[in-house]
């Protein structure tokens, strides 16, 4: 696909706009907190904080950058990270399926991660694996549950995009219903659970962006280079089996992937709905269905979103935190009922 100039500077011009307003968005996060730091304080330790070895102005307490360091940073750039994933992956599977309703939470992979998160929590055995156990049961149960979806919604080799959803759905009710089971039978661990099905970045550390940054960033790489096979699948099956396109291997490889970086996205941050919906959407309005514009395109909005959901969230309610993904819902919710209506119309 080609694309005028007209069309490359408008590109060129959401993401100059989109990176300006996320530098700002990381400035009034790093700001704003509920520790009794005015944002001229925070501000003064974070520069303190670049300037290593400088001594301290007496302008903020001496505790205030490892307050920073320890707490805010890795909070910001995991919710950069986590945004940014889930926003690619949505990408990913609207454009491989050819249907902007799909995203991880509406295809189950998010209630395939989130069972096996639950299990990580409730099962005690698995601790032996240390930090490695909450996101490596998500990352199988996402990629078990990926496949299911894909296996019942593929019929005689071909992969039809509304058996998908509905698979996808009661893939997702159903994994929903055993993770239940698994919270009524526990109380123990039962307040963990329901925070993490929440969805939240309270808990980040900087080991958990050290674990998440490779995968997404992988997965990211992928969906780029493979870019151009998911547009031509957007001219349609037959048309893109003329151009030397394997759709179903493709689709099959991008639904892996897209659900290893679900599943990395939400290990550490519980399930944050409808946002993996929203982005890629508001991005093609924008940037046009062109996936090597999409993408990027779609990976700085998420991670803008999240991160201004995130700043919300813990400063909304100060010093209590109202969990992000209740705010992601918020917006999801009627923003999917909108696209419904609209292809109802169409």
């Amino acid at each position: 696909m080609r694309f005028g100039g007209d069309r490359r500077r408008a590109y060129r011009a959401v993401m100059a706009v989109l990176l300006a307003f996320l530098v700002a968005a990381v400035i009034g996060s790093i700001a704003t907190g509920a520790a009794g730091l005015s944002p001229s304080q925070s501000l003064a330790a974070f520069f303190g904080l670049l300037r290593r070895g400088a001594s301290a102005t007496g302008s903020y307490p001496t505790w205030a950058p490892r307050l920073l360091l320890d707490l805010r940073l890795p909070r910001i750039v995991l919710a950069i990270v986590t945004g940014a994933g889930l926003c690619t992956a949505g990408a990913s599977f609207q454009g491989t399926f050819r249907n902007p309703l799909a995203e991880p939470y509406l295809l189950g992979v998010s209630a395939g991660a989130a069972l096996g998160a639950t299990i990580a929590i409730v099962w005690r055995p698995l601790a032996a694996l240390g930090i490695y156990t909450l996101p490596l049961l998500a990352f199988v149960g996402a990629v078990l549950a990926a496949f299911l979806v894909y296996r019942l919604a593929t019929f005689g080799g071909h992969t039809h995009s509304a058996s998908l959803l509905l698979s996808g759905v009661a893939v997702g009710s159903t994994l929903t219903a055993i993770l239940s089971f698994f919270m009524v039978s526990t109380e123990r661990d039962l307040h963990t659970v329901v925070v993490w099905l929440m969805g939240g970045l309270s808990a980040a550390t900087w080991d958990k962006v050290y674990i998440t940054l490779p995968v997404v960033a992988t997965g990211f790489v992928y969906m780029m280079l493979m870019a151009r096979r998911m547009n031509l699948l957007l001219m349609g099956e037959e048309r893109a089996r003329e151009l030397g396109v394997d759709s179903q291997r493709t689709r099959r490889n991008l639904m892996i992937v897209a659900s290893i970086v679900t599943a990395a996205a939400v290990a550490f941050s519980g399930l944050i709905g409808f946002i993996g919906l929203m982005v890629p959407h508001i991005m093609r309005l924008l940037v046009g269905p062109d996936h090597r514009r999409l993408l990027p395109a779609s990976a700085l909005f998420g991670a803008l979103l999240l991160l201004l959901a995130d700043t919300v969230a813990r400063t909304a309610m100060a010093p209590a935190e109202i969990p992000v993904g209740i705010i992601t819902a918020a917006v999801g919710g009627p923003f999917f009922l909108y696209l419904l209506r609209r292809r109802k119309g169409a």
